[in-house]
């Protein structure tokens, strides 16, 4: 009786929500088995929901479900709860912290991919305005993917830091490119105001102002409050509210629903109940992240994969390629060390919901052919599938690039990073007050190269004839003159940011290494090495946003990217002569410090071995540190190649004092033995992790993975 009263209620509601729950059914039970299936055997559950949405989405061969678009809904609301995790795990003040590097990361790795994006487009024979498209699309990665990727292999730490610090950075940039490209679509493609430019920049500003300012007086002592009353079910709720409230208030100003869930989460955390908020959340916001890679399988297209095959498998190769060589470089030179930059690049290698949104954007408003948006969506899958799996070797290959480097090279790479930091610290005072102002000076220099450059390409074809009508020219020359009294004019800019990288360089390497005043520079040779390093990293970070902007407003041959590249080639020669002059300044440190190990094993004093006058004596050779293997560690009886130390830690072995005083400068089949003393360097982190590392006992030999030391 009471199952016919209750069918008795559902019929008047119709068959459309048997319809629906019957396609939600075939929708998760399918999702469930595949993960059910890959977990079992070790693969990534990712890879399982994307398998399902292609097995019950509108292209497989047999049609599972009738309403295709019923997981779209749902899976907007994954991102959400994804984002909003997502920021649980970012303070304002740990976002404020690693902002200037992580957007050094994101503009490097951005400009490089765009125009790679770009360029590949052009090779493809798409018209300028697809390049630009594809260039866009290649250069946003996929917060999602990597969120629930990272989620589900337990990676934190100092590589999670990183990576998410860059998306949110990436985040921003996306925000403007849609703005940009909304008003180049508008305009036909043929104008752009710098006045609107900077209102949609000043828009997005005042946006979060607003929106962090009555966060912070408002969300933590809310949280707060709610969470003394001691119910979980009521933080839950309060939680999702913030959640999808911040969610709307983005979407209504423009923005991406992703980045107000995640200014929702990074100001519950600062409330202090982050960790609880994040384990309440947690089974909801997996349920609902499950059904946001389904929907992405919904939309992979086999047929459109084979008929565009050679485009979707060259635009994979510009994102992995891209991302691993842009985000590297860019962490790298932030002072993160070989082996956290190669992961950090591996890790960004994928696009996925912003690239989306551009996708569309270009064939909504008709700037594109329709193929482009089927295009992106198999990059996406593509990169998605190959995620998982370059997380997982990005260890194994960081190690193969850090033993093939040269061997002043790899001194240089473990050194590198602790003179980052001591720039760091010393990151307050006149001189970087007139840092500030060298930068700000490059910055102009740069913006009126993009400006000459674009107004001469716009308004260029129009001037030539006027010039052609007035001073009785024929058009041609006309023409030639235009550009070469554009180059002229802007020849005096492109010298003076060469002048302001070198300035800029030289004084921050100087104030990482002042000079004495006793007329003995001992810091040297490691100044040179980082005045030339920053150098090339200043250069490189002004010069590849400006190709990117300009590249699409000059003709198809002009070698910008070439002129760029020969500067960074005649930067290098000195930087390759300075990382070969530090060889011998370190060679000499270490030789200071063994022979203080020597005297202090003489006057038979134990203990740890005191080393910070000699650091202050010898600047630039890191936090040099002695370790004494004990007996029964695992590393005994291996070699230094076969521990791989410098690539799983950062940390490099200057030297090796042994029984009888013996003295090792060790090369890479150097084995080690029981009561060997190890003289480590390198920054604080990469030091302690490499004599944790050493510290290891047991047997047998440990074979290490992708999660191991990761963060």
């Amino acid at each position: 009786m009471n199952a016919q009263l209750l069918f008795g209620i559902l019929a008047p509601v119709g068959p459309g929500v048997t319809a629906h729950l019957a396609d939600l059914a075939v929708i998760v039970g399918v999702a469930a088995l595949l993960a059910a299936i890959f977990q079992r055997f070790g693969l990534p559950v990712v890879l399982g929901y994307l398998l399902a949405g292609l097995l019950v989405g509108p292209h497989a061969p047999i049609r599972l479900v009738d309403n295709a678009d019923l997981a779209h809904p749902l899976s907007d609301v994954g991102v959400i709860l994804l984002m909003f995790s997502l920021g649980l795990e970012f303070s304002l003040r740990r976002l404020i912290r690693i902002a200037p590097s992580a957007g050094l990361v994101a503009l490097i790795e951005c400009s490089l991919v765009a125009w790679l994006g770009y360029f590949s487009g052009r090779l493809l024979g798409w018209t300028a305005t697809e390049g630009i498209f594809a260039g866009a699309i290649c250069a946003i990665s996929s917060t999602t993917i990597i969120a629930k990727t990272f989620a589900e292999k337990g990676i934190h730490g100092r590589l999670s830091e990183i990576v998410f610090g860059v998306l949110v950075a990436e985040d921003l940039i996306a925000i403007l490119l849609l703005a940009v490209l909304t008003a180049f679509t508008a305009s036909g493609g043929t104008s752009m105001s710098a006045m609107f430019l900077g209102r949609t920049a000043g828009r997005l500003l005042a946006f979060l102002a607003v929106m962090l300012a009555a966060g912070m007086l408002i969300v933590p002592r809310s949280i707060r409050f709610v969470a003394r009353l001691g119910r979980a079910e009521t933080l839950v709720m309060s939680c999702l509210g913030l959640a999808f409230t911040f969610a709307y208030l983005a979407q209504r100003a423009g923005y991406s629903v992703a980045f107000g869930a995640f200014l929702a989460g990074a100001l519950v955390a600062e409330s202090g109940e982050a960790r609880l908020a994040e384990r309440l959340i947690r089974p909801v916001r997996d349920i609902f992240a499950g059904v946001f890679f389904v929907s992405i399988g919904m939309l992979i297209d086999p047929g459109t994969i084979r008929h565009n095959a050679t485009a979707v498998f060259v635009m994979v190769a510009v994102v992995v390629a891209g991302k691993v060589l842009g985000v590297g470089l860019g962490a790298f030179v932030a002072g993160n060390g070989v082996r956290l930059s190669i992961q950090s690049g591996m890790s960004l290698a994928q696009i996925g919901e912003f690239s989306y949104i551009i996708a569309s954007l270009g064939a909504a408003t008709g700037a594109v052919r329709a193929f482009l948006f089927p295009v992106a969506i198999a990059v996406s899958a593509l990169t998605a599938l190959l995620t998982p799996f370059l997380i997982r070797g990005s260890g194994q290959f960081a190690g193969f690039v850090d033993r093939r480097l040269p061997h002043a090279v790899q001194t240089y790479a473990a050194l590198y990073g602790s003179w980052v930091q001591a720039l760091v610290a010393r990151s307050h005072g006149t001189e970087w007050a007139r840092a500030r102002r060298l930068a700000g000076f490059l910055i102009l220099d740069v913006v009126i190269i993009a400006g000459l450059v674009i107004s001469s390409s716009l308004g260029g074809p129009r001037l030539s004839e006027t010039l052609a009508s007035v001073g009785h020219l024929r058009l041609v020359a006309a023409r030639v003159l235009v550009t070469v009294s554009t180059i002229a004019i802007a020849l005096p800019f492109f010298l003076g940011a060469w002048r302001v990288a070198r300035a800029l360089g030289q004084l921050l390497a100087q104030e990482a290494f002042p000079k004495t005043s006793n007329g003995l520079d001992l810091a040297e040779a490691p100044r040179r090495a980082l005045r030339a390093t920053l150098e090339l990293a200043i250069l490189f970070a002004a010069g590849a946003p400006l190709v990117a902007l300009t590249q699409p407003f000059l003709p198809a041959r002009f070698p910008f990217a070439v002129i760029l590249v020969v500067g960074i080639a005649l930067l290098a020669l000195p930087f390759w002569r300075s990382t070969t002059n530090l060889q011998g300044h370190v060679r000499a440190g270490t030789q200071a410090l063994l022979e203080t190990l020597a005297a202090q094993s003489r006057s038979g004093r134990e203990g740890s071995h005191k080393l910070d006058d000699l650091r202050a004596m010898l600047p630039g050779i890191g936090e040099p540190t002695t370790f004494s293997l004990a007996k029964g560690a695992r590393c005994i009886g291996r070699s230094l190649k076969e521990l791989n130390l410098r690539g799983l830690t950062g940390a490099t072995v200057l030297a090796i004092e042994r029984a009888a005083g013996q003295v090792v400068f060790p090369a890479a089949d150097e084995v080690l033995c029981e009561h060997d003393v190890l003289v480590l360097t390198g920054t604080g982190e990469t030091v302690a992790a490499a004599c944790d590392f050493l510290r290891q006992s047991g047997q047998p030999a440990p074979v290490f993975t992708d999660g191991d030391l990761v963060g």
